[in-house]
């Protein structure tokens, strides 16, 4: 971990929710309102085009995030990911631009390819080519962002923002050559909840995959990893799998169904599978203390998906998060790392 065991904290949305789209919506903007206030360093959406049902993931983050800014004040707001080979790099880099500006420089801008070949089919891009296009777009994209020309006439963007390109720029990625090449992109790195098509756990397979990162960074900055984890906290461990149990189930069962095979459609292996950690907080403290990508990581993104808790069930969750987990593992406030670092400075 960063700053000699502390890490940054953050949570991840998938927007997902009930047969009603706008109620699905405004229950993530309370996640984001109850995260900033419990002094939570980001918060993140994924982008979802298509799903199999009507109010299953976020089309267009970006406006979502937009108003979550609005609605906060300190936490920093981001994508985990934007599908970037299915935008415009001028068009997102000033979308990007105008909403770091607008927020006072809190945009965590994170890319990865996707998986959905329906999306890249209606967008009319080519689903083969889509890591060539993720690493074209993305370097067009930083680079719009620091004001580079446009075109030969020395166009610029007008919200260009440096810091957003060079130290706020994240690349999802699946393997540990994708690790080194992130590292050569001088990018940060975007660990998933899981891994898939591995026998050994999720933990295991990625440690290898940030220690990749690590020996082939060579930037001016330190780098950093971002670490994605299922992390549900609950009163005691029944009340936990009560409310994301079934969700995971059927979740491997869907993808099972849709051709990435994910074995037994048991609890079981669906813990194991999405590397869960839930439980009482003691439990999860437990958990997390063994997992073995977390002391590489600068910050931990927490996500309850593929479970699908309500809002009150998520909201305890971030709390319990907040206030008891997360500390027992070394992390404090951003307002409380300031305020100390202050009194160290005057002392």
């Amino acid at each position: 971990m960063s700053d000699t065991g502390a890490f940054r904290l953050g949570f991840l949305s998938h927007v997902e929710g009930g047969s009603d789209l706008a109620e699905s919506y405004r229950n993530a903007l309370e996640l984001f309102v109850a995260a900033d206030e419990l002094g939570f360093d980001s918060g993140w959406v994924a982008q979802h085009h298509f799903g199999p049902g009507e109010a299953d993931g976020l089309a267009s983050p970006w406006i979502f995030l937009a108003s979550a800014a609005a609605r906060t004040r300190r936490i920093h707001i981001g994508t985990a990911v934007t599908l970037i080979p299915l935008h415009h790099p001028v068009q997102l880099a000033q979308d990007v631009g105008v909403l770091d500006a607008i927020s006072g420089g809190r945009v965590e801008l994170g890319v990865g390819t996707g998986f959905d070949k329906t999306a890249y089919g209606v967008f009319g891009e080519d689903f083969d080519r889509r890591r060539e296009l993720t690493t074209e777009r993305f370097a067009q994209v930083r680079a719009a962002l620091r004001g580079e020309p446009l075109d030969a006439d020395g166009t610029v963007l007008k919200a260009s923002s440096p810091d957003l390109a060079d130290n706020r720029s994240w690349h999802a990625v699946f393997s540990a050559e994708g690790a080194a090449h992130v590292a050569g992109e001088g990018a940060n790195l975007l660990l998933n909840r899981a891994t898939y098509g591995y026998e050994e756990p999720t933990d295991v397979v990625q440690r290898a995959w940030a220690e990749r990162y690590l020996a082939e960074w060579s930037g001016s900055r330190p780098p950093r990893i971002g670490l994605s984890r299922l992390i549900f906290a609950a009163d005691d461990r029944r009340t936990a799998l009560a409310q994301i149990g079934d969700a995971l189930v059927d979740n491997v069962r869907r993808s099972n169904a849709g051709g990435r095979p994910l074995g037994p459609e048991t609890l079981e292996n669906a813990l194991f599978r999405y590397h869960a950690h839930y439980g009482h907080p003691d439990e999860v403290i437990a958990q997390l203390q063994s997992e073995r990508v977390l002391p590489l990581a600068t910050d931990l993104l927490a996500q309850f998906n593929p479970g699908r808790p309500g809002l009150d069930a998520s909201i305890r969750a971030l709390e319990l998060l907040a206030t008891e987990i997360a500390p027992a593992l070394g992390w404090r406030p951003a307002h409380e790392r300031l305020t100390q670092q202050a009194a160290s400075a005057a002392a």
